[in-house]
């Protein structure tokens, strides 16, 4: 023997809740009832199918195993029901839901109950059903929200959510019922460890056991852990009561989750309320949520509007604008260059200004307006914290501290204007020329230099890479500059 109502749920937490209806509704009958699902040990639900069964709900998952280890048979079963089954298929039962009826005879009554109607529900539905009596609550080409629910929609940026998320928990009155939907597992736990010190929160989802979950619904509807955070697991078909208040802390994957999510408040006939952070990444639902909200009355943020108009994107402007190396300095890619790209003027720039020396904006700059020994003053903007490789023959006499990353091949660098009227770097063996044909006589062999110390430890230290910056040819401790003529370098 096996049962003869049998009721497929996407959820443990529905299962179960279904389960207990049905125990109060049988009970006066003598009609049995059994729940079987995942997270839980087999071997209670076994026993309660080999003593008998009226009625089972099951979940897909688990009903399969247990078909599969024939402990079960369901050629009695002339009453099927598909509960949330647009539902079940957004989980992907679906073939688990086909398998399962084909164990079903076909001389049944079935009922099956959805949110929603898309194109994948009405297929299923012609295949499961023969001859089927459609009843529609509600217009069904339209997503409607309970217009007892004031929705709030906010656009935050995700370092903002938290804070805001703290400011309407406080704002609550205490021992009040909040639910807060979260996109991942990892999120749920790591906002329940954030606020259950001060306001006694607690996690669901689908990685914790069937005890864990039970314990945490348990508590929540007596009041013991006020706030429920939670995955989409509890945003079909449960029914606690007094639930003041839904928080979508990450906005579901669809708008149809959306009016599931806080559907959980404003039920039998109480009003509730919901907040929902929108960030720009979302903005590919504006639209949708936008018709939600008109339909059910409810106030609609410019910002929504925006990202509707501009078919997604960015709903306002970003906190830093991409056009900056930081805060306060540099420029990506912009005409001086700088972190992010090649400029106009230099190559990679460091986390500043780039490589250009006339920038007085640099991102850590220190602002040095001192000269350093060798009498070359440092770049306006400080240091330039990025690599030069600079592919071009750089003179000796560039010992300044501009470390930054040149890789620009265009010449253009050599004809820009630089800091206190440099001339532009020559090669070694220019340089070295044009020092030996200006020399005057009283700089060969043996002639003192009366303009620079004898010894760079002097009385006077100067600069001792001469006094023509232009070729910035270092002299020798004698004074003398080397040339062909006269054995040097």
């Amino acid at each position: 023997m096996g049962p003869t109502v049998l009721v497929l749920s996407p959820t443990r937490e529905l299962a179960t809740q279904i389960q207990d209806e049905a125990v109060k509704f049988g009970k006066s009958s003598r009609i049995s009832c059994t729940c079987l699902y995942g997270g839980a040990p087999k071997g209670p639900q076994l026993r309660d199918i080999e003593r008998g069964a009226d009625i089972v709900v099951a979940t897909p998952g688990r009903l399969n195993d247990i078909l599969e280890m024939r402990k079960i048979s369901l050629h009695q079963v002339s009453y099927l029901v598909l509960d949330e089954a647009d539902r079940m298929l957004d989980m992907g039962f679906e073939p688990q839901i086909r398998k399962i009826v084909k164990e079903v005879p076909t001389r049944r009554q079935t009922l099956m109950f959805t949110a929603t109607w898309p194109r994948e529900v009405r297929k299923i539905a012609a295949d499961l059903l023969v001859n089927p009596v459609q009843v529609n609550i509600g217009n069904v080409d339209e997503l409607v929200a309970n217009k007892s629910i004031t929705q709030h929609v906010e656009v935050l940026s995700p370092m903002e959510k938290h804070r805001r998320l703290e400011q309407i928990l406080r704002s609550q009155e205490p021992g009040s019922k909040i639910i807060v939907f979260c996109s991942t597992k990892k999120m749920c736990d790591q906002l329940a460890r954030n606020l259950t010190r001060h306001f006694g929160a607690a996690a669901i989802h689908g990685d914790k056991s069937q005890s864990e979950r039970d314990s945490v619904l348990g508590q929540f509807r007596t009041g013991r852990t006020p706030v429920l955070v939670a995955t989409d697991v509890a945003a079909r078909g449960l029914d606690i009561k007094d639930i003041r208040v839904v928080i979508n802390y990450d906005f579901p994957n669809g708008v149809e989750d959306y009016v599931h999510r806080i559907g959980r408040t404003g039920r039998a006939g109480a009003t509730g309320v919901s907040y929902t952070f929108f960030g720009d990444q979302d903005a590919k639902y504006a639209s949708d949520l936008i018709k939600v909200l008109e339909g059910a009355n409810q106030r609609v943020p410019p910002e929504i509007r925006e990202m509707a108009s501009r078919g997604g994107g960015m709903g306002r402007p970003r906190r830093w604008s991409f056009s900056s190396g930081g805060r306060d300095g540099g420029s990506s890619g912009g005409h001086d260059g700088g972190r992010g790209g090649r400029g106009s003027d230099s190559g990679y720039g460091g986390r500043g200004s780039g490589a250009n020396s006339t920038s007085s904006s640099a991102g850590r700059g220190y602002g040095h307006e001192s000269r350093d020994r060798y009498d070359h003053g440092y770049n306006d903007g400080g240091y330039d914290r990025g690599r030069s490789r600079s592919r071009s023959p750089a003179g000796w006499g560039d010992r300044s501290k501009n470390w930054s990353r040149d890789r620009s091949r265009s010449p253009d660098r050599f004809d820009r204007p630089v800091a206190h009227e440099r001339s532009p770097v020559r090669s070694f063996h220019e340089a070295m020329m044009r020092r030996s044909q200006v020399s005057p006589p009283s700089q060969q062999r043996g002639s003192p230099h009366p303009e620079r110390s004898r010894s760079p430890y002097g009385d006077k230290p100067q600069n001792h890479f001469g006094d023509d910056e232009e070729g910035m040819i270092p002299a020798d401790q004698d004074g003398m500059i080397p040339t062909k003529d006269n054995g040097g370098w």
